[in-house]
Order: C-alpha cells, then structure tokens, then sequence
C-alpha cells in the first residue's frame, strides 16, 4: 500500500469521524436571550439527542418557579419551538430541555415586554 493510499484512508476516517461528532452536538439552544411575550413563546431552534420536552418556568432571583408550559421535542433539530403560555407571563423564564426525566439543557430568558 503506497504511502498516498494511507494518507487518503486516514483522511477519510479523521472527515469521518468529524462529521460523526457534529451530528451528534449534544443539546442545546440557538435562540437569543430574548423572546417576544404572549400566549405563545417562540423559543426558537433546539437540538436534543433524544426525544424530550421543553419546559418553560417562571424565574426570578435564581430560582424556578411555576410551569409556563412545555412541549414534546424530537431527537434532532427542532426549528422555531413553539409552547403554549398557560398563564400571562412576566419578567424572566427559563427553558428547560429534559430527556428521561433529567434536564440536560436549560436557557435564561428574557420576555420582550
């Protein structure tokens, strides 16, 4: 095997192995830190390795507080997420990504008032 045979194989794993590595990222979120009030909150893109829910709670001073509402998410990209106010909102929330139970991301919001 010629040494430009080797170096075209270990190319092909290491791109390979990149790409393996990007599709699955992990979970997070893209949106920004802001986010329009009312009945129904655009939280934006959001990648989960699993299926989960997305919650989205009161939050002042540190602490979570009541449930605004919460959505199913599938494993992969969600684009534009979307969850349904139970009550009128104000001042900051956060959004919690949860898969079997346990919270495996979660962002600080800010309403737009």
């Amino acid at each position: 095997m010629s040494i430009k045979n080797i170096t075209l194989i270990a190319a092909t794993l290491a791109a390979t192995a990149a790409f393996a590595s990007t599709a699955s990222a992990g979970n997070y979120f893209e949106a920004g830190t802001t986010i329009d009030n009312g009945p129904v909150l655009e939280v934006g893109y959001v990648h989960s390795d699993a299926d989960g829910i997305l919650a989205v709670y009161n939050y002042a001073a540190g602490v979570q507080g009541a449930l605004v509402g919460k959505t199913a998410v599938k494993a992969g990209a969600n684009p534009s997420v979307e969850i349904d106010a139970d009550h009128f909102v104000s001042g900051d929330v956060i959004a919690v990504l949860e898969v079997n139970g346990q919270a495996v991301a979660t962002k600080n919001l800010t309403l737009a008032q």
